[in-house]
């Protein structure tokens, strides 16, 4: 129940770009996570469980990209220049950005793995591994759907004052790069 780092991103955008851009990330976030579950489905957990060398790979790209998602957030102009128009967000890579945080979460890979076998029968483990996996990612777009509009919500009520603006921005940014230095720090595993 607790966020990982796909809410995280979903909650960011919806706060500091609106509700239209929370939910494509939203859709980005569940595009990734079907990855990862098919991924489980055919394998790839397996491959994390006994290579912790892939699974380190996996994670610590993935954290990399949070913290230039942070960095890019940072370096942005806080305010839009007198007079001029604010640029549109772009859809197409805030669905892209989403679906890289969510697929490059070995994590959720691993927790399919894990989660996944107790509800299937062996003779058609990977049909229902698929279908389990889609509606695993159903639910969760749902839910993600939910904190996306409520952040959304909220956000025009955060962002009246320019220092909120301001404030809203290097939290944004400082919130991707200390998930990106709690993902590749967090659950270190030792070999043996």
């Amino acid at each position: 129940m607790t966020p990982d780092p796909g809410v995280f991103y979903i909650v960011i955008r919806s706060l500091t770009q609106g509700r239209r851009c929370g939910l494509a990330s939203v859709a980005g976030v569940a595009l990734g996570n079907l990855g990862n579950a098919i991924g489980a489905s055919i394998g790839l957990a397996a491959l994390f469980a006994v290579s912790s060398l892939a699974f380190t790979l996996i994670k610590y790209a993935g954290a990399a990209y949070l913290a230039y998602l942070g960095i890019q957030v940072l370096r942005a102009p806080s305010e839009p220049l007198p007079g001029s128009v604010p640029e549109p967000a772009k859809w197409g890579r805030i669905f892209r950005d989403g679906f890289i945080v969510a697929l490059f979460n070995p994590k959720t890979t691993v927790f399919f793995a894990a989660f996944l076998p107790q509800f299937m029968e062996v003779g058609a483990a990977s049909t229902q591994g698929i279908m389990l996996s889609i509606l695993f990612v159903v639910i969760a777009g749902v839910t993600d759907s939910a904190y996306a509009l409520a952040a959304g919500t909220v956000a025009p009520l955060l962002g009246q004052g320019i220092g909120i603006r301001r404030f809203g921005r290097y939290l944004s940014g400082s919130a991707f790069i200390g998930l990106g230095i709690f993902t590749a720090f967090a659950g270190a595993r030792t070999t043996q």
